[in-house]
């Protein structure tokens, strides 16, 4: 294993060590309100005593929504300060989700903005467990049920705060975060992250994303983000939280701001992309701001052409990088630098190693050999809530990510998709990304989805569902065979498409990554009832 040093801190030990370094330095801005490493630190002493007023004991679960404002911070190092998990919560899911998170890790405090506090009131019954609802934007003091204005809960008396408090004190391993994976393979799983997992990325992603006390970080993000919260507090670094959906507002937020690191989500940076192009090397009116080293994209993978286009654009690198929840989450980055090859996600964070095993025989294979991708390092999780203590690796350390892809001879991982979305036809393996990328440059193709189509003989077939950009236009088949018949011919024997279909949207995630397994089961359905005919 790679030596690496970090911190042997909680992980809100690191809010505490930055306040104590910069008090006056800017720690989180928005377009309303900025607040210091002192001030944030002052106010996540306030949300640890809540916490210890409301919860049942040490060792509560305390629900953070991940609202993007200092809200969020304060309340997610207070849950920790005041002796608590913090179990990260998405406001925007539906309330079949929200019950999943609540019984699954057992909350019994939630820190939520009003629009989930309301939906909380209405699920009361089904959350024994929950015993306070905290709303933290009841400005008027108006919060639905029983719930608490944010204001009111921080009414602690000083009191109520245990002298010292600075976290869970020499246990590192106590558990103190929840995160629930995306669900894109089955049901979201709690991964329960440690003091020590979180503390150990931080140290690695600030220094991955080359992140100082001289850094301002623009967050052009709907949700707050843990890793890009816990790296510019380790770092000491500003960030800059934009709620503006537009992208060239952020841009231009970044340059007001002297935005050194811009972060956005593929999607997003899709759109910008759309939006500049045509333009000169720098935006007349939109300029990216001469500090600026690097857009920095996450959540699922951005397009190669995307990323150089944007890139040329701006004058800057347009990295990615690589991980999960259960790796803290960051695994692998490209270089601000100098990017790295194209299509690839870097190599890996310091302290960290990555291999290639072969689907079958579970063997290390060679560069350039595609199989499954292994990880190791101290950012690996101590294991789920609803599965055995153990962080779910081999013996030896090793972490099976559920992701195919291979290294090239720098210890660069390029990805070919996920375990479950791959397909053999012939004993020949499918990535359906692959193929989504060969249609998505089809000017007439507004989206797509690949998955495979069983098939007695060959094991499965390439189907893709297409999202035309003029599904109005004369000719829709001979459109449909024109698409088809080109990218066939830039793609492999066994990847050629073999069945298609117009589709009106292709459903995704949140973070825009395509909801394959539910097409995956209707397909097989009518494949089924095909054979049968």
């Amino acid at each position: 294993m790679p030596r690496f040093a970090y911190p042997q801190l909680p992980l809100d030990g690191l809010l505490r060590r930055a306040a104590e370094r910069d008090p006056d330095g800017c720690a989180v801005r928005t377009a309303s309100a900025a607040a210091t490493f002192a001030e944030l630190d002052a106010l996540t002493d306030r949300f640890a005593a809540c916490v210890t007023h409301l919860a049942g004991g040490p060792g509560a679960r305390i629900g953070v929504a991940g609202v993007l404002g200092p809200e969020f911070p304060a309340a997610y190092y207070g849950a920790m300060r005041g002796g608590g998990t913090a179990v990260l919560v998405n406001p925007l899911i539906r309330e079949a989700g929200l019950v999943h998170v609540f019984t699954a890790a057992a909350v019994e405090v939630a820190f939520v903005p009003s629009a989930t506090a309301e939906v909380l009131t209405k699920l009361r019954d089904r959350l024994p467990a929950l015993r306070a609802v905290v709303v933290t934007d009841a400005d008027d003091g108006v919060v639905p049920g029983d719930c608490v204005p944010l204001a009111v809960a921080l009414a602690v008396p000083s009191a109520a705060v245990p002298a010292g408090l600075t976290g869970p004190g020499p246990d590192l391993d106590a558990d103190a975060c929840v995160q629930f994976t995306t669900g894109t393979t089955g049901r979201p799983r709690g991964v329960r992250l440690t003091h020590r997992n979180l503390v150990a990325n931080a140290a690695q992603t600030a220094a991955a994303h080359h992140l100082d006390s001289r850094s301002v970080t623009l967050n052009h993000l709907p949700l707050y983000h843990t890793m890009h919260l816990n790296s510019a507090v380790f770092a000491g670094a500003c960030q800059v939280l934009c709620a503006d959906p537009d992208p060239l507002a952020s841009l231009a937020l970044a340059a007001r701001s002297g935005a050194t690191h811009y972060y956005g989500l593929p999607a997003r940076l899709q759109r910008l992309a759309g939006m500049l192009a045509g333009t000169g090397p720098r935006p007349e009116g939109v300029p990216a701001g001469p500090e600026l080293t690097a857009v920095l994209s996450g959540g699922t993978a951005l397009a190669p052409a995307t990323a150089h286009a944007l890139s040329s654009r701006l004058g800057v690198p347009v990295i990615q990088g690589y991980g999960m929840a259960e790796l803290s989450p960051l695994s692998h980055c490209q270089s601000p630098g100098d990017g790295g090859h194209r299509g690839s996600v870097g190599r890996t964070v310091p302290g960290t190693e990555c291999r290639i095993v072969h689907l079958d025989t579970r063997r290390p294979m060679d560069v350039y050999a595609t199989g499954e991708v292994q990880v190791r390092g101290p950012q690996l999780m101590a294991g789920y809530l609803d599965g055995p203590d153990g962080s779910g690796a081999g013996p030896d350390g090793w972490f099976s990510t559920g992701d195919v892809g291979y290294l090239n001879e720098d210890g660069e991982l390029f990805l070919v998709d996920r375990l479950g979305d791959v397909f053999k036809h012939d004993n020949e393996l499918v990535s359906p990304t692959a193929v989504e990328s060969v249609l998505a440059e089809d000017p007439r193709v507004a989206d797509c989805v690949v998955v495979g189509w069983p098939d007695p003989v060959h094991g499965a077939v390439t189907w893709a569902g297409i999202v035309l950009r003029d599904p109005t236009a004369p000719g829709l088949l001979d459109t449909l065979d024109s698409i088809v018949d080109g990218a066939n011919r830039r793609l492999a024997r066994f990847e050629r498409i073999r069945r298609v279909e117009v589709v009106d949207a292709v459903p995704r995630t949140p973070v825009g990554k395509p909801e394959r397994r539910a097409l995956r089961q209707a397909l097989r359905g009518r494949a089924a009832a095909e054979a049968a005919v």
